[in-house]
C-alpha cells in the first residue's frame, strides 16, 4: 500500500496558485527560462518526434501549432509516416531519420516525444535520457513493472524531465473535484466506477486502423513492404516474418502492448489518481473475453477490473466493451452524493454533485437538479499537457504527470493485465514494489 496522501486544502490552494503561474508562462507574463529571461515564445523548446503514425501524428500537429515549441527532427521505420510528419511540422529545415538513433545524437534535438507502439518505449526512453534529452513519452509508459524501474532510475539518475500523455490532466475539473472531495461534499467516497465503451460495424472492427484512428482503407501490402524496415519495427518484440495486421493492429497483440489495460483502462485510472492521489492500489482482479470480434486478434473486445485500495476503504472498478455505446464516464460514489464528470476520463472537463439518490434517478437527469455543477472559466485554466511539458524543460520543474506518476500508471495497468494473464487476484507488494 502507498502512502496515504496528505494533502489538505492548504496545500490544494498552494498547487492551484503554481498552475496559475504557469498559466501565466503560458500566456508570455513570465519568463519560463530565468536564467536566459525568455519566454517559450522567445526561445522555443527543439523537438524531434519518434513515431509519427496513428497517435504519433496527432501529437504532433498539436505541438507544430504550439509556439513554444520548433519541430526540427522527425525519426520513423515507415516511410510515409516519416514523410507525413516532415511536411507537418511546419518546419521546412525539419530532418528526417529512419534511425531515431540518429537524432538522439543530433545536439539540435533539446527533447523528444516518443509515439511508438509500447513494446519500444522503455529502449527509446532510457537512449534518449542518456543521451541528454527531456522526453515526452505517450501512455500505456511500459509493458512490464521491471521495466518501469528502470526507466525511472534512468530519467532520476540523468535529471531530466520526462511527461507522460495523460493529456486529461490538463483539465483543472480534476482539481476542482479533488477539492470538492476533501470538502466531504459527497462523504466518503468508497466506490468509483469508471469504463470506456464504443461499437463498430462488423466493416470497421476497432483497433483496425490503418495509419489514421477511423482509416479504414488498406494499403497495398507489397507496397507497405517496400517503405517499411520490418525488422526496427519489431525491434525488441520477438521475430516474425512480416505480418501487415500486426503492423498496422499493432493493439490487438500481446507482443506490441497490454490491450485495453495499457490503451484505455491506463486513461480512466489516470483520472482517479488525478483526482484522489491514493497512487497503487492493494489488490486487483480481472476478466476478460472476446464476446464479439472472433478474429486473429489475442486481446479480448470486454475488459472487467475491480481495484481495492484497503487502508481507503475504496474500490474502484473499469469496465470496458467494444460491442455497446453507452457510456461510463469517471463516477464518484460517496456516503452522501455522487460526483460524475461528463465524459471519459482523459477528456473529462466538467462534473455535477448529486445527492445520495437512485441511479436511475441520476440517468434522467431532468428528474433530478445537480446540487452542484462545475464548468471552467478563464480563472480555472490550465496549461495544456504538451505546454505544460515544455515549460518543464525550460524551468526544469516537474511536469504534471511525471516519471513517479508513470511509474503509478504502470503498476496500474500492470496489475489489471497480469490478473487476466494470471487469472487469479494479483496483489501490490509496496515493499519489493512487485506484482504478487
Amino acid at each position: 500500500m502507498n502512502p496515504p496522501s496528505e494533502i489538505n486544502r492548504r496545500e490544494f490552494i498552494s498547487t492551484t496558485g503554481k498552475t496559475a503561474a504557469a498559466t501565466m508562462m503560458a500566456g508570455g507574463l513570465v519568463a519560463p527560462n530565468i536564467s536566459r529571461g525568455a519566454t517559450l515564445e522567445d526561445d522555443p523548446v527543439r523537438l524531434g518526434f519518434i513515431g509519427t503514425g496513428t497517435r504519433g501524428i496527432l501529437v504532433l500537429q498539436a505541438a507544430a501549432s504550439n509556439p513554444g515549441c520548433r519541430i526540427v527532427s522527425v525519426s520513423d521505420v515507415y516511410g510515409p509516416h516519416m514523410r507525413n510528419g516532415v511536411e507537418k511540422s511546419g518546419n521546412p529545415d525539419c530532418k528526417s531519420h529512419p534511425d531515431y538513433r540518429d537524432m538522439l545524437e543530433d545536439p539540435d534535438v533539446e527533447a523528444v516525444v516518443i509515439c511508438t507502439p509500447d513494446h519500444w518505449h522503455e529502449k527509446m526512453l532510457i537512449e534518449a535520457v542518456e543521451a541528454g534529452k527531456d522526453v515526452y513519452c505517450e501512455k500505456g509508459w511500459t509493458t512490464s513493472i521491471t521495466a518501469a524501474k528502470r526507466m525511472r532510475a534512468a530519467v532520476k539518475k540523468h535529471r531530466r524531465v520526462m511527461q507522460l500523455g495523460h493529456q486529461g490532466r490538463q483539465f483543472v475539473a480534476a482539481d476542482v473535484a479533488r477539492e470538492k472531495i476533501l470538502d466531504d461534499a459527497i462523504g466518503h467516497v468508497h466506490l468509483v466506477r469508471c469504463g470506456r465503451h464504443f461499437n463498430t460495424s462488423p466493416e470497421r472492427p476497432p483497433w483496425r486502423w490503418y495509419g489514421g484512428y477511423q482509416q479504414y482503407e488498406r494499403p497495398d501490402p507489397a507496397g507497405v513492404i517496400r517503405e517499411l524496415d520490418w525488422e526496427a519495427w519489431l525491434g525488441p518484440a520477438p521475430r516474425i516474418d512480416f505480418n501487415e495486421r500486426h503492423f498496422w493492429h499493432w493493439r490487438c497483440y500481446w507482443a506490441y502492448g497490454t490491450g485495453q489495460s495499457g490503451d484505455l483502462l491506463s486513461h480512466e485510472l489516470d483520472n482517479v489518481q488525478a483526482v484522489l492521489r491514493y497512487g497503487i492500489p492493494d489488490s486487483c482482479t480481472t476478466q476478460g473475453h472476446n464476446a464479439f470480434w472472433h478474429d486473429d486478434r489475442e486481446v479480448p473486445d470486454t475488459w472487467l477490473s475491480a481495484f481495492v485500495f484497503e487502508e481507503r476503504n475504496c474500490c474502484v472498478t473499469f469496465e470496458g466493451s467494444m460491442n455497446t455505446r453507452r457510456q461510463q464516464t469517471p463516477e464518484y460514489i460517496g456516503r452522501d452524493g455522487r460526483l460524475i464528470f461528463n465524459t471519459i476520463g482523459q477528456n473529462a472537463s466538467q462534473f455535477e454533485i448529486f445527492g445520495d439518490e437512485p441511479a436511475y434517478r441520476i440517468s434522467r437527469r431532468r428528474q433530478l437538479e445537480s446540487e452542484y455543477f462545475f464548468a471552467p472559466t478563464r480563472e480555472h485554466r490550465k496549461p495544456d499537457h504538451i505546454t505544460d511539458f515544455l515549460q518543464c524543460v525550460r524551468t526544469r520543474e516537474k511536469p504534471q504527470c511525471d516519471e513517479d506518476e508513470a511509474f503509478i500508471e504502470t503498476a496500474v495497468l500492470m496489475m489489471s493485465h497480469e490478473s487476466h494473464r494470471l487469472k487469479r487476484q494479483v496483489r501490490w507488494d509496496a515493499e519489493n514494489e512487485e506484482i504478487v
